[in-house]
């Protein structure tokens, strides 16, 4: 039976997507120069950079869980070829063609300028406020077993009973990350996100969100220290919304400490962060009795919803990555993801 539709055809006009592929498919025009010198001009053809890419966004977009599903998706779904711009012949590339790539990705930052594209995009449509922001940190479960915890110290030890899982006993042994270290992700390091949680090996997540329409200026993976994200975020504020003009930075009370509020000021940065008791809080009447301190107490909320899209529809709860860069780069594009998302909604499409 032979059939003269295309994918083109088959996608609805007023389909989501759509809008989410002009942008992407901007987005992705401004990197051409990277993506030129990333490869050789002879030699075999490899998967075009752009393709792998569009790839990652579809995985965050339809909560793929692994590029072996998308790339088997990809054999028969039309909605996918559409979106990589794939005729009805071509075939699938394997699911080793992301990996292959991504210290090609990784070299040239092309995560990073793809997400900074994107939030370019969002600033010159007049989408994000110039003024007001909002920082927050979670945890990103790593990719290795409590199992892998180990002593940096440790000797020689008997074979395990099974390879594969092992039997270990914790009773009674003191663990911390100054003397353990996990054997499958170094980089990883045991934490809790507060009192009475249970601990685990991860990473922490920062984002810096304009409070006009929630959308993303800055999202980074740090190790996670006790000390991460007033860090990191003083860090976001430094190369991202500092200079000349007055600006407000919420935040929850986890950021109510003398140094970073002082810092804050030093950036000219007015703290907006929520309060600990009275008594100890480092933000007096001063900031707390102009009403956008409230205001920003109402928005910084808004917060949460990029970090539960990204770990539930974004599938970056737990890490499919080893290692402090992979996981940069993946937060990168899940964030690409949620700010494509939310600008398609913001804006008129192109006519």
């Amino acid at each position: 039976m032979l059939s003269l539709l295309s994918p083109e055809q088959r996608v609805p006009k007023e389909h989501p997507l759509r809008r989410i592929k002009q942008l992407a498919d901007a987005a992705l025009r401004e990197l051409s120069p990277v993506f030129d010198a990333m490869y050789a001009t002879t030699g075999r053809p490899s998967v075009p950079p752009e393709r792998l890419l569009k790839g990652s966004l579809l995985m965050a977009l339809y909560t793929v869980r692994s590029e072996r599903l998308f790339c088997e998706q990809l054999d028969y779904n039309l909605l996918f070829r559409w979106f990589l711009d794939m005729n009805m012949t071509e075939e699938s590339f394997n699911h080793s063609t992301f990996s292959l790539n991504r210290e090609r990705l990784l070299k040239h930052d092309v995560a990073g300028r793809f997400f900074a594209a994107v939030v370019e995009q969002a600033r010159s449509a007049g989408l994000m406020s110039d003024d007001h922001f909002t920082v927050d940190g979670t945890l990103i479960e790593a990719w290795a077993s409590l199992k892998s915890f180990q002593r940096k110290d440790a000797g020689p030890q008997k074979p395990p009973d099974d390879p594969g899982n092992p039997m270990v006993d914790f009773k009674g042994e003191k663990r911390s990350n100054e003397t353990h270290q996990s054997t499958s992700d170094s980089e990883s390091r045991l934490a809790k996100k507060g009192h009475g949680k249970e601990s685990k090996l991860a990473y922490s997540q920062h984002a810096l969100m304009e409070n006009r329409n929630g959308l993303l200026v800055d999202v980074r993976i740090a190790l996670a220290t006790g000390t991460a994200e007033r860090d990191t975020a003083l860090t976001m504020l430094d190369e991202n919304v500092t200079g000349a003009r007055q600006i407000t930075l919420a935040a929850d009370k986890g950021y109510d400490v003398r140094s970073f509020v002082a810092s804050c000021r030093e950036l000219n940065v007015t703290p907006h962060v929520s309060q600990l008791e009275k008594r100890r809080s480092n933000i007096d009447g001063r900031t707390t009795r102009h009403s956008g301190y409230a205001v920003s107490q109402r928005v910084r909320k808004r917060v949460e919803e990029i970090f539960g899209w990204m770990k539930t529809v974004g599938n970056f709860r737990k890490t499919r990555f080893r290692g402090l860069l992979r996981n940069r780069l993946a937060s990168y594009l899940v964030g690409s993801a949620y700010n494509l998302v939310r600008i398609a909604k913001l804006s008129p499409a192109a006519t």
